[in-house]
């Protein structure tokens, strides 16, 4: 007799239409409403209108000069590094009209890193702002991609260019338009391959998410549905009530919080989102204050600075809620960064896996108990054991969904996608332990062993083969350590059984800063062991690593 299933429903669900992610996109906002803008100089921007022909634009060369989907859709990835650019929403879609699937790639990676992306989802066309040119055409000789084929890309500053290396060639002077499919059928439209997420694993390198059209419109939409009843609620109580959406881009676009984000989400809410290259917190709160911005995601590091710093005067007066994910928010926080910022902030949960968000609060409402906010409409959730038996209601267990937002699994790896389901298929395996409390979840501990730094995942399967590679180091685990400044960062520390004289702690340092993006840096510190405690089948025993950690104290300075 199968245990029945305890789920946890939202209070309410919506229609989904089946419709294509482009479709939907264009058929929101009015032609004239900005989509994307400089941050630094809002004159330079783009338009519905404009990103539309600018979309269509880049599809035709995608395919013609390319051959990107010219065997079919779903088969040729193409990879884009990019800090924050204008023209990154139009590359995205460009890529998926011409039927291929866009693969982004974080502009902190060297180009090791880089390459590996290429290699892992075999993409042979490589798109690149100019600021990662070096780290581009390096990867691309790793991978015996010719130079015509890795194309160069500014469009701040008013710039329009995208041009190859080889020849230099504009390919934005380009007028030639050629248009997407419209999708309409259910089941293409869930096992579409539109966007590859790349998810670190605990035992290999990243994974590719395999995110479709119906996750994307979803993770849209359901949100959406949400915000706009709230709208409506306060226009009710409030006739003079008007709300403009305007965000600031000031998170990766790599992630999936700034792809769905930045490049999905406003152009269904109907507002602009201004680009900011790089994370800078002095022009962060400038850009607030002159931009007007009225909501933002965000991560727990960036409330942190807002609710400390003394910079924090004014800037946020147009905000009407803020948002904040990737890592849990403490009470403390959460308080003294309201107070300072003058709105309510929510906190919600979700993965790469997922599309984002799984939980969502009303922005009308106010949880200042740790809480990841209430399940999302058209999600169910479930908390179970290490058996896939429902646990009792307020008691621990790793927390499975099934949503239209769910991906279908990981490109190219039957394997981990099998092993990311339940047995029967038909529930997603999130890997955090997490309860439930008078309808809110409280996410807890994490069943992967995911390092998590300002939102940004770090393998640590990934740093330990890295470091074992080194002929002086002859073993290595790697755990994440608490931050001691309280912001719910994790830092990256390193056990290795090595001699120290021969490989100091800095060496061992600068070894993983010379290959690693700046995320997975060993600010923890490193620890020298004779050995490194293992299981009878040489699994890493991590817990024994975090006990000891606890009772070290080492007082490891972090570097935020």
């Amino acid at each position: 007799m199968v245990a029945p299933t305890k789920q946890y429903l939202p209070t309410k669900d919506y229609h989904l239409p089946d419709i294509d992610l482009l479709s939907l996109i264009f058929a929101w906002a009015n032609e004239d409403t900005v989509l994307h803008a400089e941050a630094a100089d809002p004159t330079n921007k783009l338009t519905k209108a404009e990103t539309r022909t600018l979309t269509k634009r880049l599809a035709h060369v995608f395919r013609n000069k390319f051959g990107i989907g010219s065997n079919g859709p779903n088969k040729d990835v193409v990879v884009c590094i990019s800090s924050g650019q204008i023209i990154l929403a139009s590359l995205f879609y460009g890529v998926v009209a011409a039927g291929g699937i866009y693969s982004a790639a974080s502009s902190a990676f060297q180009s090791g890193e880089l390459s590996r992306q290429l290699k892992q989802g075999k993409s042979g066309l490589l798109l690149a702002s100019i600021d990662c040119k070096d780290t581009a055409i390096k990867a691309a000789q790793e991978c015996n991609i010719p130079m015509s084929r890795v194309l160069l890309f500014d469009t701040m500053g008013h710039m329009r260019i995208l041009a190859d290396v080889e020849s230099n060639t504009n390919y934005l002077d380009s007028k030639a338009e050629m248009d997407w499919p419209r999708i309409t059928d259910p089941e293409e439209l869930k096992k579409s391959k539109a966007c590859l997420l790349y998810s670190s694993g605990t035992t290999g390198p990243p994974k590719g998410v395999i995110v479709s059209h119906l996750n994307m419109v979803s993770e849209a939409m359901l949100p959406q549905f949400v915000i706009r009843e709230y709208l409506e609620r306060q226009e009710k109580k409030d006739p003079s009530f008007n709300f403009e959406y305007r965000t600031l881009a000031h998170l990766p676009a790599a992630h999936i919080a700034g792809l769905q984000g930045y490049l999905i989400n406003p152009a269904i809410a109907g507002g602009p989102v201004y680009w900011m290259p790089k994370f800078d917190f002095p022009m962060f709160l400038k850009y607030c204050k002159e931009l007007r911005i009225t909501s933002f995601f965000t991560v727990p590091p960036i409330y942190l600075l807002i609710a400390k710093s003394p910079l924090v005067t004014d800037q946020f007066a147009s905000m009407q809620h803020a948002i904040s994910g990737a890592a849990p928010m403490g009470r403390e926080l959460q308080t003294a960064a309201q107070q300072r910022m003058g709105c309510y902030i929510s906190q919600t949960w979700g993965l790469s896996e997922t599309t984002g968000s799984v939980t969502l609060m009303p922005w009308d409402q106010n949880d200042l108990s740790g809480s990841v906010s209430p399940v999302m409409p058209n999600t169910r959730l479930r908390i179970v054991d290490d058996h896939e038996n429902d646990v009792v209601e307020g008691q621990e267990g790793e927390l499975i969904v099934q949503s239209p937002v769910v991906s279908q699994g990981y490109f190219d790896n039957e394997k981990a996608t099998k092993e990311s389901f339940t047995a029967d298929g038909l529930w997603f395996k999130t890997g955090d332990i997490g309860l439930v409390r008078d309808g809110m979840f409280y996410v807890v501990d994490r069943k992967k062993e995911l390092i998590k730094y300002k939102g940004l995942q770090v393998a640590p399967a990934e740093l330990e083969a890295h470091l074992i590679a080194h002929d002086k180091i002859l073993d290595a685990a790697v755990i994440g350590v608490p931050a001691p400044d309280g912001s719910g960062n994790e830092l990256p520390r390193a056990y290795v059984v090595a001699n120290k004289d021969a490989m100091g702690e800095d060496a061992i340092k600068k070894y993983v800063k010379d290959a690693m993006a700046s995320h997975k840096q060993l600010r923890g510190g490193v620890v020298y062991l004779e050995a490194i405690p293992k299981s009878p089948s040489g699994k890493i025993l991590r817990r024994e690593l975090r006990e000891m950690a606890k009772k070290e104290n080492r007082g490891h300075g972090a570097k935020l």
